[in-house]
């Protein structure tokens, strides 16, 4: 089976036949967002279907090509004749083609050839650094701190036991799902991964979604739809964010767990329900049962040995702060022209990033590494270019201190920007070019900024060894 497919099509149909030979399936609507995915996903198979014309599924094709060369896309045609499919084929560069939606056979043979191609496990060069061990590895947890080892034993003493359902909990961006795949990972390895955002869809759909539905049930159901409860066969079922979820269905959901079957939506038929189902929430579930918001029950049922994430703010994980940064900076594809270029931080850069308290903590650090690889033109990220936006700034999270709370209100980063550069020049001796290089700016720019700062040596102190030189911090009108 293969481990992450791009399907890109709005045909459900084609979306399910991707399902069943792959354990994880990135849904596209379009060519823009397909490529978006392939950008960030290392996916090893791509599914298109033939609402696209030739020209825009081979801007697709060459735009995947040039993100990884290696991985084989395959046009879903729709009864098409030989030499229609052979024609398109040739036009956008595809490796292969299904005569139609239901060719599966052919699906899975091209699908045994694509899994005996791919490595079992892509080892970067350095990697030990970053991951603990290779369940951490396989499903990218980066970490060495005391929290993450913590979380990797309750998950390795989860996923060896018969618990199920499984809850994990932790803030926005704090790797809910990596959490989940580990899960899945030791306990139902090759099985389907089955993922579902519960505050993406409305109830009827995300009912429809889960159990699926029989010809006829509502308005609109022309046919059979087979949920994702009934793909994940003997996988996993990942319930992201089921804070989410609608009341009446957390009762439906609260039975399933119980009776370990489910019915169809205008079904009468009991399905067996195999799979592990392992729910995720970013908010405190016992507040959210006081204020009648979620089922106390269900939540009950969940909260058997759940798997809390620390954030990045906590104490016992602010040590991988440093770490998450050099791994995104190594493995970031956004901009491939500059890959393997930019190699390191300065000291002034890792210090910003580590007094920065995270409120969106490890989706919010890949964003501001991201930025920085794109603003970067030199081979090493400094100050200049580590840009947190002030709405990230003032993000306040449940749980921050007052003293977090005060620092970020008299916050000024022309302040900050002031003190960092008399400190760069305060350590180097006044030796501009050093300190601009210490600041990851030009000498230039910091010869505009000390101007500009009206930064001053004091006279008296010229004598002084470079470590003891003083500096003369002026007001500056902010």
């Amino acid at each position: 089976m293969l481990s992450k497919t791009i399907v890109v099509s709005r045909d459900v149909e084609i979306q399910n036949l991707a399902r069943q030979v792959s354990e994880q399936t990135f849904v596209a609507d379009d060519t823009t967002e397909a490529l978006d995915i392939a950008a960030t996903v290392h996916c090893d198979f791509v599914l298109v279907g033939t609402e696209f014309n030739s020209e825009t599924t081979f801007d697709l094709i060459r735009g995947i090509k040039t993100i990884s060369t290696n991985v084989p896309v395959v046009i879903v045609g729709q009864n098409h004749t030989e030499a229609e499919i052979s024609e398109k084929v040739r036009l956008t560069g595809a490796n292969d083609y299904l005569r139609s939606k239901e060719d599966l056979a052919k699906l899975r043979q091209i699908a045994i050839q694509t899994a005996e191609k791919v490595p079992a496990t892509v080892t970067h060069a350095g990697d030990d650094c970053f991951f603990i061990d290779e369940l951490a590895r396989s499903v990218s947890f980066v970490g060495q701190s005391k929290a993450i080892r913590d979380t990797l034993e309750l998950i390795g003493l989860v996923a060896e036991s018969q618990c199920n359902p499984v809850l994990i909990t932790g803030e926005t961006g704090t790797g809910k799902e990596l959490a989940a795949r580990a899960v899945h990972a030791l306990r139902n390895p090759g099985k389907p991964f089955v993922a579902v955002n519960c505050a993406a869809l409305t109830a009827n759909l995300l009912e429809s979604e889960l159990f699926g539905h029989v010809k006829g049930s509502f308005t609109g159901a022309e046919r059979e739809k087979t949920g994702l409860m009934e793909l994940a066969a003997d996988g996993t079922l990942f319930l992201d964010e089921i804070s989410e979820m609608p009341t009446d269905l957390q009762a439906k959901l609260l039975r399933v767990l119980q009776e370990k079957t489910f019915r169809k939506v205008g079904g009468v038929e009991d399905i067996l329900c195999k799979a592990t189902i392992i729910t995720s929430s970013n908010r405190n579930l016992f507040r959210e049962t006081r204020a009648k918001r979620f089922r106390q029950d269900l939540h009950y049922r969940l909260n058997i040995c759940p798997i809390i994430i620390a954030p990045l703010r906590a104490e016992s994980r602010r040590e991988d702060i440093v770490l998450l940064a050099e791994y995104f900076l190594k493995t970031s594809t956004i901009c491939p022209a500059k890959a393997g270029r930019i190699r390191s931080f300065t000291k002034l850069a890792l210090e910003a990033l580590q007094q920065h308290i995270w409120p969106g903590n490890v989706r919010e650090l890949r964003n501001v590494i991201e930025r920085a690889i794109l603003l970067e033109k030199t081979d090493k990220i400094g100050l200049n270019n580590i840009r947190i936006e002030q709405g990230e700034c003032h993000e306040t999270t449940s749980g921050f201190s007052a003293a977090h709370s005060l620092q970020i209100e008299n916050f000024s980063l022309a302040k900050a920007e002031h003190s960092l550069i008399a400190r760069a020049l305060q350590q180097t001796g006044w030796q501009k070019t050093k300190a601009a290089a210490l600041l990851g700016i030009t000498r230039a720019t910091l010869y505009a900024k000390v101007k500009q700062y009206n930064i001053e040596k004091k006279p008296a102190d010229s004598n002084k060894q470079p470590n003891d030189t003083a500096v003369t911090y002026q007001p500056v009108s902010v």
